[in-house]
């Protein structure tokens, strides 16, 4: 048998947490010596104290622990268990590093506040464009590619090659956290494409007037720059007047860094 230093020692776990289980039943000692008070563990009971810890580790609030340990769970419900709190885990950081992602693009925000434009916004025509695309609500901004492969695959089937950036369209009138309308855009020029499927061969609209961004970077944080734009287009007396696009002019596909690609932002617009 050990001391109840000893055990410590050997699990690895404070005296002062080993006497705590002791009193609330959870892992008791093997021996007491009723004359001393001494506490004696044998090694036979580490497994339970491990499965205590392993638990513990994964959230579960002691007496839930005592419930499992004291049911003598079969392994397999023991594993069950240890998934489903895995998949909550995991869930959860999700979440917190989507929070993470958040405030720190909130406070980029700040403290650009005040700071001189970083962007040239100009005024210019878009002329009719035919391209073939696929609209669909896709769970978020950053979720596009997957309409894009849709396209790419059509006119690989067919043996067309894009002749300009792929782009991408947004119809919703405001910002939204999830079920984003958008359509996927791939320049075709004259090239005869069948539609198929979701994928569609149309000419997009021409505008007199877009206002126009073009910046560097990844797209992971395209929200100054749309802040930028919006407001020259406020400041200058004019109004939105159609769906916005992103041309990734350069981006992972030319081999570049993030750093290194190119995006322009349009917004068609007129005179208020």
């Amino acid at each position: 048998m050990f001391r109840i230093g000893e055990f410590s020692k050997l699990s690895q776990v404070p005296v002062k947490t080993l006497r705590y289980y002791d009193e609330i039943g959870l892992v008791r000692p093997a021996f007491v010596d009723a004359a001393t008070g001494y506490r004696y563990y044998t090694a036979e009971q580490l497994p339970r104290l491990n499965t205590v810890l392993a638990l513990k580790d994964l959230g579960f609030k002691l007496d839930q622990i005592h419930e499992f340990v004291d049911d003598h769970l079969t392994a397999e419900q023991m594993e069950g268990m240890l998934r489903l709190r895995r998949a909550e885990i995991r869930a959860n950081l999700q979440d917190e590093e989507a929070r993470l992602v958040r405030v720190e693009h909130r406070l980029r925000l700040i403290t650009q506040e005040g700071q001189m434009p970083k962007h040239e916004v100009v005024i210019k025509k878009a002329a009719p464009l035919r391209v073939a695309a696929v609209r669909g609500v896709v769970e978020n901004y950053q979720t596009v590619g997957p309409l894009f492969g849709e396209v790419m695959a059509e006119l690989g089937k067919h043996a067309v090659a894009p002749v300009g950036p792929p782009m991408a369209l947004y119809y919703d009138e405001e910002y939204k956290e999830k079920d984003v309308d958008v359509e996927a855009a791939v320049p075709i020029g004259t090239a005869e494409v069948a539609p198929s499927g979701r994928v569609q061969v149309r000419e997009l609209e021409s505008y007199e007037a877009v206002a126009s961004l073009t910046r560097r970077g990844p797209y992971d944080d395209f929200t100054p720059a749309y802040q930028e734009l919006m407001s020259w287009i406020q400041s200058n007396g004019y109004r939105i007047v159609g769906p916005n696009r992103e041309i990734y002019l350069t981006g992972p596909e030319s081999g570049s860094p993030p750093e290194a690609w190119v995006t322009e932002i349009q917004f068609p617009v007129a005179k208020s």
